[in-house]
């Protein structure tokens, strides 16, 4: 797992799945570009789990961002301000 503190772990969630709606992207086409199944993605999204070394660098890629960038907790999506 990437994130060994919890808040470290939430923070890349958050930005995860603010990454995801930033770029108009579904769960669906996020797994299927990292190669896991939605449920995987949706764990990720929900402080389940964490991507792997391999499947965090997919995301980087996905999102053309730094590995830094999905810890930062500026990338908050809209949708996760209002809960």
């Amino acid at each position: 797992m990437i994130a060994s503190s919890k808040e470290g772990g939430e923070l890349m969630q958050v930005s995860l799945k603010a990454m995801r709606i930033n770029s108009n992207m579904k769960q669906n086409d996020v797994a299927e570009r990292v190669g896991v199944t939605v449920k995987t993605l949706q764990n990720w999204e929900n402080y389940v789990s964490s991507p792997d070394a391999i499947q965090f660098a997919k995301l980087c890629s996905i999102f053309q961002c730094s590995r830094d960038d999905i810890f930062l907790p500026d990338n908050i999506a809209k949708s996760e301000i209002t809960k």
